[in-house]
């Protein structure tokens, strides 16, 4: 499914992507997060309590093998990707929410991924779920190592300005290069295996998406957030960062375990693919949504 070439194409795409995530930070960004701290609490709860949920739930409901139940718990705990920001931006969202919700959920994912996966496996393993084991400690140092670039990329930014937005722009261009790849060179090499990849795969992946956009919009206007600002959650909580997902299996996945890789591997890259789809439908929508609010907003005041 993904060869040797093409897994150090990913591990060096993966290492500018998190140098950009990086590079967005600036002290203005904490200042934000700190008068304002309700939304971010809101938004980081949202990103590791309801997706996790989401994806447990798939995976103790839906009849698929024990590598697809592995891969939707590991993409149902990443946290939100740069793409949600592109979306949220055409959607007319809080594009400010989500970029700051991006940055600290990954920033949080250093911690709360191992611990969510990790918890997820063993109720499932519990319950029967699953057979398979998987060492915490695989993907405890794969996110070490992730994290090593998103520093570098905040020394960046507090040495030059210019240089960090650079590479802040450099990282969001290939999170979505990495999706068209995956449309242009994923799919017409590896259609055999999508004509024989069962119909409750599909279901999983789709779903995990569409679910987190309905509950991150529910809880959000629950908690009386403002129409613009739960689209921007819902858009962020539904649009995982499926690049992450895809590193952390290719270099969790190893030695006893390489024979799993590939399966395991299936979910975020089809999640990926389904996402842009779901995503641009839900913008769409959120957009004429939007653009219809702001046409009576000048005749209520009239």
């Amino acid at each position: 499914m993904v060869g040797a070439f093409e897994q150090a194409i990913l591990a060096a795409m993966i290492f500018v992507i998190m140098l950009g995530m990086g590079a967005a930070l600036t002290p203005r960004d904490f200042m934000l997060a700190l008068k304002k701290p309700y939304g971010l609490l809101v938004g980081l709860g949202s990103q590791y309590g309801i997706m996790p949920l989401i994806a447990l739930s798939l995976a103790l409901i839906l009849p698929v093998p024990d590598a697809v139940k592995v891969g939707i718990v590991i993409m149902g705990s990443m946290p939100g990707g740069t793409t949600s920001n592109i979306f949220t931006y055409f959607a007319k969202g809080n594009l400010a929410l989500s970029v700051l919700m991006t940055v600290n959920s990954t920033l949080v994912g250093v911690l709360a991924i191992p611990f969510l996966v990790i918890t997820n496996l063993a109720i499932l393993k519990a319950v029967g779920a699953i057979s398979v084991v998987i060492p915490a400690s695989n993907i405890v140092i794969t996110l070490v190592l992730l994290l090593v670039p998103v520093m570098v990329g905040v020394l960046l930014r507090r040495w030059n300005a210019n240089v960090g937005a650079l590479v802040e722009l450099t990282g969001g261009a290939l999170g979505v290069l990495f999706i068209v790849l995956l449309l242009v060179t994923w799919v017409p090499r590896n259609w055999q295996f999508l004509m024989n990849t069962p119909v409750s795969v599909f279901a999983c992946v789709i779903l995990l998406g569409w679910l987190g956009f309905f509950f991150g919009y529910v809880f959000s206007r629950l908690l009386r957030f403002s129409d613009r600002d739960s689209q921007t959650i819902a858009m962020e909580i539904g649009i995982q960062n499926g690049p992450l997902a895809i590193a952390i299996v290719v270099f969790t996945f190893v030695g006893p375990l390489q024979s799993m890789q590939q399966q395991v591997m299936a979910v975020p890259a089809l999640y990926s693919l389904f996402i842009v789809l779901s995503s641009t439908a839900l913008t769409i929508w959120f957009r004429r949504a939007n653009a219809a609010k702001e046409q009576r907003i000048p005749k209520a005041l009239l």
